[in-house]
């Protein structure tokens, strides 16, 4: 065969191959194929509902019995021990503790909902409410973990890292994931959202939402010293040294993750600043939402997914603000009082603008509180006993959205909230859960490193089939 002649049967052939090829290119870049953007939308394993997740932390662990699990058998044993014991948790514990809040049933459901969530119970309609959660320990770095990463241990990629590397985003002009925290991070910060052995590009992006000016949100969001073509010029030509720089070595995720995170950021100046910019909304939306850092966050989170962000996650404040060891009626009901309109709003606006039912949105934080108050002791609750200690044999997430069974109970504690006894609910399976809700056998979605096949559910979970409508 000559190569420089070929005949007219091997012309035909190869373009015919080429054909093929032209067709098949849109469809590998559909699927996720491009690896030279790997922010590209990509197809999950089968089709579903949810596009998109925000994620409600909070985080330092609220009571289940003071929110969403309501237990009136605690009220016979109000000051006295539990008929069963109690179980072991960090601290020590003593007598019951009834809630200081009362319950009432909402909705055509009629599940019972805490008077400090009274504004969010309006759509209980609309959540699946799961009361049998359980975790591995009752310490808050580990469990931060766990629900964040699926790992309390180990280095692992986020939960926003693994939905944002099997989906890509919609929106090449922002983060593909994004995380709030108005004052500071949460405990554990960064590696809450880390990627880890994921490509660099599927890390979280941090916001402090304290501030409501997006110059003072995003740093060096404008730059005032280049006009936007010099700046292209000067981006190109960086662009040309990196990639000059990388194929004279061996491929190195982190250097392209870097390449790509300098395209973002320039990107970012054009849509960044329209999108943080809650100011911009009416009056009306304004006040449906409230006053405060929690409200701003929240409306942030729907301006965000509005306009294709992939993965948010909003935390409550710095550390672990939910972390009610004494007080827990003032601080609970001062924190709650600070999301509970805002969480209203949001799904009332999601509705509005016709993306409720493919946005999942998740409530809850790292673990519950015991049921049993937390005895006095130096240094930890100011000798005060009128809180709960750490719990994670039982506690109470919910979900909300496309795909979830609106106005249902999945699971249950036992008769004073202390365990999780019935359809008991893992993080692994939750995160399983979650997963396949956006489109994802939780087995097959692996990434392989270090010579094994990792995954968010590690060896564990299963998909909790109630909570799917």
């Amino acid at each position: 065969m000559s190569t420089m002649f070929p005949s007219r049967r091997e012309m035909l052939a190869r373009c015919g191959v080429g054909m093929g090829l032209l067709g098949l290119a849109p469809l590998l870049a559909e699927a996720g194929a491009d690896n030279s953007n790997p922010l590209l939308p990509k197809l999950p394993h089968f089709p579903a509902k949810v596009k998109r997740v925000i994620h409600i932390f909070a985080n330092g662990g609220p009571s289940q019995i003071d929110t969403f699990d309501p237990k009136p058998a605690l009220l016979k044993y109000a000051g006295k021990a539990l008929p069963v014991g109690n179980l072991a948790t960090e601290r020590r514990t003593g007598a019951a503790f009834p809630s200081p809040f009362k319950f009432q049933k909402y909705g055509k459901s009629g599940i019972e909902v805490s008077e400090i969530f009274a504004h969010t119970a309006k759509h209980i309609d609309d959540i699946c409410v799961i009361r049998s959660m359980h975790a591995d320990v009752p310490n808050h770095e580990p469990s931060f973990l766990l629900m964040n990463t699926g790992e309390s241990r180990l280095v692992r990629p986020s939960m926003g890292s693994w939905v944002t590397y099997g989906l890509g985003t919609e929106n090449q002009n922002l983060p593909a994931y994004v995380t709030m925290c108005p004052g500071g991070m949460p405990l554990m910060e960064s590696q809450n959202w880390q990627s880890a052995f994921l490509p660099g590009i599927f890390q979280g992006t941090y916001v402090d939402t304290r501030h409501s000016d997006p110059e003072k949100l995003l740093e060096n969001i404008r730059n005032k010293s280049l006009s936007g073509p010099a700046q292209r010029k000067q981006l190109d030509l960086l662009n040309a040294l990196n990639r000059m720089h990388q194929t004279a070595r061996d491929p190195d995720p982190r250097l392209e993750s870097r390449i790509a995170s300098f395209e973002l950021a320039y990107r970012m100046q054009a849509e960044a600043t329209d999108a943080f910019d809650t100011r911009k909304e009416t009056k009306a939306t304004l006040e449906a939402y409230g006053p405060g850092e929690q409200a701003r966050s929240l409306l942030t989170a729907r301006r965000l997914v509005e306009r294709g962000v992939r993965f948010v996650q909003v935390s409550h404040a710095p550390v672990q603000p939910w972390d009610s060891h004494d007080d827990i009626e003032v601080n609970h009901r001062r924190l709650a009082k600070e999301i509970d309109q805002p969480i209203s709003a949001l799904i009332t606006d999601l509705k509005r603008l016709g993306l409720f039912d493919s946005t999942l949105i998740i409530w809850g934080g790292e673990f519950g509180r015991t049921p049993v108050v937390e005895l006095a002791q130096p240094g930890s609750n100011a000798g005060k006993v009128n809180g709960r200690d750490h719990n994670h044999w039982g506690f109470t997430v919910w979900l909300a959205g496309g795909g979830v069974k609106g106005g249902t109970v999945v699971g249950a504690t036992d008769e004073f909230g202390f365990k999780a006894v019935e359809n008991k609910v893992h993080v692994h399976d939750l995160h399983a859960t979650i997963l396949h809700l956006l489109g994802f056998d939780h087995e097959k979605f692996t990434y392989r490193y270090a010579g094994r096949d990792f995954r968010l559910t590690d060896v564990h979970g299963r998909v909790v089939k109630e909570v799917l409508a």
